[in-house]
């Protein structure tokens, strides 16, 4: 289980695309969690996600993986959980408040609300970190290194 949550290889391709996904959705947790960038704060937030028909655990699931998990994909600690999670939020988020607006942003302000291309684009990096991990600069390379010298040493 160890191997198929940290293990990764050394690409450059996956630091960036953690950091860019990590670096893009911390700010959304922190309008939620602690109202910063104008967002609404966290009770604020509970009692929204309770009136969609959230419960308060499946709410802070939620927070948690916006808030916590994007801040850990920056430095790549369990970079295949925490994207996995950010995928999943940002699909409900989609299916939730934007499919129904169509594919393109509210670019010129004609339609309702916002298109769900945004949320694509999440869902793709966030399924390119699934599949092959945090990449070189990841702290989950590190302790997978740290376990194979652990082995390693066992054997010699």
């Amino acid at each position: 289980m160890f191997d198929k949550v940290f293990r990764t290889d050394t690409s450059a391709a996956q630091l960036v695309v953690r950091v860019a996904l990590g670096v893009v959705i911390w700010p959304h947790g922190a309008q939620k969690v602690l109202g910063w960038y104008g967002g609404p704060g966290l009770a604020k937030t509970m009692q929204i996600f309770a009136d969609l028909g959230f419960s308060t655990p499946a709410t802070v699931a939620l927070l948690v993986i916006e808030f916590v998990g994007a801040a850990l994909l920056i430095p790549g600690f369990m970079t295949r959980v925490w994207a996995l999670g950010i995928g999943t939020t940002i699909s409900i988020c989609m299916f939730m408040n934007h499919v129904q607006h169509g594919f393109f942003m509210n670019w010129y302000g004609i339609q309702a609300g916002e298109g769900y291309e945004y949320h694509l684009l999440v869902l793709g990096i966030a399924l390119a970190l699934v599949v092959r991990g945090g990449g070189m600069l990841s702290v989950d390379r590190l302790l997978c290194h740290a376990k194979d010298r652990r082995k390693a040493r066992i054997f010699y």
